[in-house]
């Protein structure tokens, strides 16, 4: 027992800024976000007129979630339940993986082992540390609806449903760990299984059926197939079911039991998809700096391009099963179809842009990860070895900043092939391919920020390039993609580069915003890597 209090402690001492940022910042969202709504709709009158809009625009279901009625709880919990319950996910898959199989690949896991503590105490220690983080992000969601003026019993629910969704992707996070053999691959698979529940949650409340007046709306078949959608019928606010938590709670022991037998039958380092042997001799073509680079991230740059192809796939069929359905609020959707054509867009085009609006950020992840690596590899010592060869520092950077842009390009590529290719098969010609393509370019400028600037960080502050990076991404989403929800100042919200993405319809498309990121995104580039010329290399 004192072994596991002293790991547990020192779980929570190595977290605890990076803990303190998630649970406040859940809370912070969650009451910004109902105080801004209580000021902008607080009459049930216009939720009501919010959600026929919504229930007539999948796009808008796809990215919030089920309309249940127009009370300022189950509103409130319509729009931003979801996006916190996948920051729950994220929070609890990075922090299993970082517990683990990180330990691994520095060696303080074997380091551990060799003390009175054993191989499994420290797993016992990281579930302790992930419920607690949990249970905080639950409270925090709870004091947030509960400090908005709430219903109690919504809000405790409503945090719960949080709290038990992160608690299902600490079970997933701590079993990917145990398949995959480096740290970098278990975020990236894990991280993707968060994304995927979201989407497979938005795909069903985006294909679900409204009852005859319109409310409430049932979710369709691929929300049950989600953590996510599991929580989310719980109907915190409109109907308080607690049933449904058994979903993500089964989920958790289950993922949580299977990581625990394989923690057992195999040895400290190894894993169940190991690497390969390599080959005795390098290849010719790994003799450059960007081939060694391409080398280490290749597993985690596919797996983000699937994503991407897979999303693009989705945007064009999805878009292209919903525009032809009608829903419940028939003359709002006649309305709001005769809106879009005016303005040279279809439902199908909004469709992609709510999709690739997603694409974006996983291109802007996978982008951040070039800059993550090279702070990786410096702390871990390789970097110094590698730059006692002929190679600049200059040189080193530049090839990671080449990489980065390739693979964004490569993500929002394969999004626009995949959505072109869906909507070529099923035979829509009401986007054209052009504007696909046009869609995709569009996030480009933005995801590129995201390379350069944490690059500008990682030269001038080394040490804060991974929490700082991470950091700049989710600030950028929230105040672009969710800052108007949460009542953000436009002054605030102009902040993100998302917001000033270019959204194309025809030759009435704004480039200029993408043109000054562009620009902005060169020139921070160009200064990371002056500024390179004169910084030393180091673990710290």
């Amino acid at each position: 027992m004192r072994e596991l209090r002293i790991l547990w402690g020192q779980r929570l001492r190595r977290d605890r800024w990076q803990l303190v940022t998630w649970v406040l910042g859940m809370g912070a969202l969650t009451l910004f976000a109902a105080s801004a709504i209580q000021q902008t709709y607080g009459e049930e009158s216009s939720r009501a007129e919010i959600l026929q809009v919504a229930i007539a625009t999948p796009a808008i279901l796809m990215l919030r979630g089920l309309p249940r009625d127009a009370s300022l709880g189950g509103f409130m919990f319509f729009l931003i339940y979801a996006f916190l319950a996948l920051l729950a996910g994220l929070m609890s898959t990075f922090l299993a993986v970082r517990h683990s199989r990180a330990d691994e690949e520095t060696g303080s896991a074997e380091l551990i082992a060799a003390t009175p503590a054993g191989r499994l105490t420290p797993a016992v220690a990281t579930v302790m540390h992930g419920i607690s983080a949990n249970v905080l992000a639950a409270l925090a969601v709870f004091g947030g609806f509960l400090a908005a003026g709430l219903d109690r019993d919504g809000s405790l629910l409503a945090g719960a449903s949080v709290g038990a969704v992160g608690l299902a992707f600490l079970g997933v996070g701590l079993f990917v760990a145990q398949l995959m053999g480096t740290s970098r691959g278990a975020n990236g698979y894990a991280a993707s299984l968060v994304v995927l529940a979201y989407l497979l949650r938005g795909i069903g409340d985006a294909g679900g059926t409204p009852s005859a007046d319109g409310l409430p709306m049932t979710a369709g078949t691929a929300s049950w197939f989600s953590p996510i959608g599991w929580g989310q019928q719980t109907f915190a606010f409109t109907g308080g079911r607690w049933w449904p938590l058994l979903l993500p709670l089964g989920l958790a022991v289950f993922s949580g039991g299977v990581a625990w037998v394989l923690l057992e039958r195999r040895d400290s380092g190894a894993s169940v998809f190991g690497a390969l042997p390599g080959r005795m001799a390098a290849r010719p073509g790994l003799r450059s700096p960007t081939a060694l680079a391409l080398r280490l991230q290749a597993g985690s740059i596919t797996g983000w391009g699937v994503g991407g192809l897979t999303m693009g796939l989705l945007a064009g069929s999805l878009g292209r099963a919903i525009a032809s359905t009608e829903t419940a609020g028939s003359n709002i959707t006649v309305a709001l179809r005769a809106i879009l054509q005016t303005q040279g867009v279809s439902l199908t085009q909004l469709m992609i842009s709510a999709m690739f609006s997603i694409a974006g950020i996983l291109a802007a992840a996978c982008g951040l990860q070039a800059v993550l690596r090279l702070r990786q590899e410096e702390a871990g010592g390789t970097a110094e070895l590698l730059l006692a060869a002929p190679i600049s520092r200059v040189h080193w950077l530049a090839s990671y900043l080449l990489l980065g842009t390739a693979s964004v390009v490569l993500v929002l590529s394969l999004t626009a092939l995949g959505a072109w290719a869906s909507l070529a098969a099923a035979g829509d010609t009401s986007v054209e391919g052009q504007a696909v393509w046009e869609t995709a370019a569009a996030q480009l400028p933005a995801a590129l920020i995201y390379l350069a600037v944490p690059a500008l960080v990682f030269v001038i502050w080394p040490a804060a390039t991974i929490a700082g990076g991470w950091a700049l991404l989710g600030a950028g989403v929230v105040m672009g993609i969710f800052g108007g929800l949460v009542g953000l100042d436009k002054s605030v919200r102009d902040l993100s580069p998302f917001t000033h993405t270019p959204v194309p319809s025809g030759s009435t498309t704004d480039w200029s915003g993408a043109w000054w990121m562009l620009a902005i995104a060169v020139v921070t580039a160009a200064v990371a890597v002056a500024a390179m010329r004169r910084r030393e290399t180091g673990t710290a």
